[in-house]
């Protein structure tokens, strides 16, 4: 690469493309997400949030491209047998080191990190032990799951917004196309637990759930993505054993509930 060249895209050059394996959700995207992007996916409890996050790094590792999924919340134990129950769903992926599935809390432990609120130094520890995984892993698609549990961790806004910052870069340089999950209660107002994540991101997925005739639906919408143009409408989603299945939902008759 030439001296002064950002790597971005001449204008008018399609961005490459890091299909989800969603069909409907590349459809959306014109191919998937642009490669190299950060993406929030933010919803509330039950709207699938991890199934789709694992959906796209399972797609990945059949690919060929080295996946990275790093577990705040559940042991990822407890996560591969709760996948046992999707089709798409490939243990052979794990044993062949193509997807890497990563405890946190553990990495916790091994770096010290064992009180409530993290300091500046331990946090910029944490982000040099993350740049030292991708560059031995050589990940190509990251997810972290959930961006929320750890953003607890750090609680000032001003250092989730530092750490925000150093984070897009390191997954920047990697070229990794990256999700990270957001945990958001019904009618939150927002995408994120500060408020100021949502801003920093290049893409952001909203999941939720809409109540249509007495169902409840499962809906996903996209707000926004940089490098391509893309549909605002609202889907419904349907989790089934072969994985997340999108259709537009019917004008008329759905009320948000988050």
């Amino acid at each position: 690469m030439a001296a002064g060249d950002s790597g971005a895209a001449p204008a008018g050059t399609a961005r490459d493309r890091c299909p989800t394996g969603i069909e409907a959700l590349d459809n959306i995207l014109e191919g998937g997400i642009p490669r190299g992007n950060t993406v929030l996916v933010a919803g509330s409890v039950g709207t699938g949030k991890t199934t789709l996050s694992l959906e796209f790094l399972i797609h990945g590792a059949e690919r060929g491209e080295r996946s990275l999924f790093l577990s705040v919340t559940e042991p990822t134990s407890k996560l591969i047998e709760n996948m046992r129950s999707f089709e798409f769903f490939r243990p052979e992926l794990i044993t062949s080191g193509k997807l890497l599935l990563v405890d946190i809390p553990v990495l916790y432990d091994k770096l010290g990190l064992d009180h409530e609120e993290m300091r500046p130094d331990e946090i910029q520890l944490f982000l040099q032990t993350l740049e030292g995984f991708l560059t031995e892993s050589k990940a190509e698609r990251v997810v972290l799951d959930s961006l929320t549990s750890f953003a607890y961790r750090i609680q000032r806004e001003e250092r989730v917004r530092d750490f925000m910052l150093k984070l897009s870069q390191i997954l920047a340089a990697h070229n990794c196309t990256t999700l990270l999950v957001s945990e958001i209660g019904p009618g939150a107002g927002r995408y994120s637990l500060r408020g100021v994540e949502e801003a920093i991101v290049d893409g952001l997925f909203l999941l939720g759930n809409a109540r249509r005739h007495g169902d409840i639906l499962r809906v996903l919408q996209v707000i926004k993505m940089r490098g391509t143009p893309h549909s605002r409408a609202q889907y419904v989603v349907e989790m089934t054993p072969i994985g997340l299945l999108l259709a537009p939902h019917l004008k008329g008759g759905l009320t948000e509930e988050g």
